[in-house]
């Protein structure tokens, strides 16, 4: 059995492949038991969001497997091959399990350290073990993940920084404000950038978002989706007389707010502070206006300097986290290679009980005047001799401290006991079992 990764992401494909392979939440089962249904396949599941579409999988024989898997993706979603088959990274083994912990860690990530990515997965996770397509390979690996996505957030800082303009503006308001519940943000431009700055905003407690727009339809129209209220441009004072955060993004070729307009406006606030973030290019607020008492204004570089030095802030924590994984996936590869020795140990205990019984028997047949008592006394001690032989040996494969010298110890085994060839997709019942003993 091996372990396997297929998939693609924002380093490898553009977005217009990655939306034509994505796998829309409500048709995920329904995915799940069409690559169930691939003989290569073991054990599988899916990970779909706008930056990557991947299956990781248990199965027979790598290779096999990948030629299944890129067939099915180009069959389900209609798309030909060899559009996007150079987009597609295969990974095996130690390499798929270390992706998989890097993933779910975040550092696969556009954004490194963004927490959304292992929600994502989790998701991911239920929706196979509703379809019954993970099994105890899986089941391990995914859980394993999660722990692992856990020691990187609480022994690291990686997520700890802004490194976006918006989570940026959001951080520099609370160091501001404090708290940003019950403040109020006007939104001078009804553009992308001041929708995305606004949204984190009010995730962040924000009370109440104004807007206004040259064309007051768009302003009204973006103004619902904050449950807030839109302002004429022209009345664009009656705002700024009255909110904490300002967010101005238009196309104006020229500035729209001045530094003797924003005095006027403060006096009419009697200096209750404002902050200003102007995040756009050309710039819409007139730089002197960051001399006016009380008010603060950030321009896209100030943000964008910030963004850079907290993105080599987490580049340092990544560091750190890489050494986690590393350490993670040998504990893993150490229990996913102690399922090799399964059948082994199971066959050699076999046969050793076989012995014994057999030997046992003949013992009894000729003393047949033995008591209960002394017959039950026979068959504990002989069980346990073959306990306190098989005790060391057997440890010793489960632990695999070495496992070039592991696969020696089986294959040693198997010529020395006669031990007959038992295929290594032992039921999930024995695995368990064998681990827990």
């Amino acid at each position: 059995m091996e372990l396997i990764v297929v998939g693609l992401n924002h380093k490898t494909a553009p977005i217009e492949i990655r939306e034509r392979l994505a796998f829309p939440e409500e048709r995920m089962e329904h995915a799940l038991n069409q690559v169930k249904s691939l003989p290569s396949l073991k054990e599988n599941m899916i990970v779909s969001t706008c930056n990557r579409v991947e299956i990781y999988a248990a199965v027979r024989e790598a290779e096999g497997a990948m030629a299944d898997l890129k067939a099915f993706l180009s069959r389900y979603h209609g798309l030909p091959l060899k559009e996007f088959e150079t987009n597609l990274y295969y990974l095996v083994g130690e390499e798929a399990v270390r992706h998989i912990f890097r993933v779910a860690s975040s550092l696969d990530s556009m954004v490194v350290g963004e927490p959304q990515i292992l929600g994502q997965i989790k998701s991911a996770y239920n929706v196979a073990v509703e379809a019954k397509s993970s099994g105890l390979i899986l089941h391990r690996l995914l859980h394993r993940a999660f722990h692992v996505a856990k020691r990187v957030r609480t022994e690291t800082k990686i997520g700890n920084s802004a490194v976006s303009v918006s989570y940026v503006a959001v951080e520099l308001a609370k160091k501001i404000f404090g708290s940003l519940e019950k403040r109020t943000v006007l939104l001078v431009g009804a553009g992308e950038m001041s929708e995305l700055a606004a949204r984190h905003l009010v995730s962040a407690g924000v009370e109440k978002v104004w807007v206004t727009n040259r064309t007051y339809d768009r302003a009204i129209a973006l103004a619902q989706e904050f449950r807030g209220e839109a302002i004429p441009f022209e009345e664009m004072n009656r705002g700024l007389r009255i909110v904490d955060i300002v967010i101005s993004a238009t196309n104006s070729p020229e500035h729209i707010l001045h530094h003797d307009h924003v005095v006027r406006v403060m006096k009419d606030r009697k200096q209750k502070p404002i902050f200003f973030i102007d995040i756009a290019d050309p710039r819409d607020i007139e730089p002197r206006v960051g001399d006016v008492e009380n008010v603060y204004l950030y321009n896209i570089d100030d943000l964008q300097k910030v963004a850079n030095d907290n993105i080599e802030d987490r580049e340092k924590e990544a560091r750190k986290a890489e050494t986690i994984i590393q350490e993670e996936v040998a504990k893993f590869l150490n229990w996913y290679r102690s399922l090799e020795a399964t059948p082994i140990i199971v066959a050699l205990r076999k046969k050793f009980e076989e012995i014994r019984t057999k030997e046992l028997a003949k013992t009894l047949s000729i003393h047949p005047n033995l008591s209960d008592k002394e017959k039950e006394s026979l068959e504990a001690l002989t069980s346990a001799i073959i306990n306190k032989i098989l005790h060391e040996p057997l440890t010793l494969l489960k632990q695999k401290d070495e496992d070039a010298m592991a696969d020696l110890y089986l294959d040693a085994l198997r010529t020395l006991f006669r031990l007959p060839v038992i295929s290594s997709e032992a039921s999930d019942e024995e695995k368990e079992k064998d681990r827990s003993d």
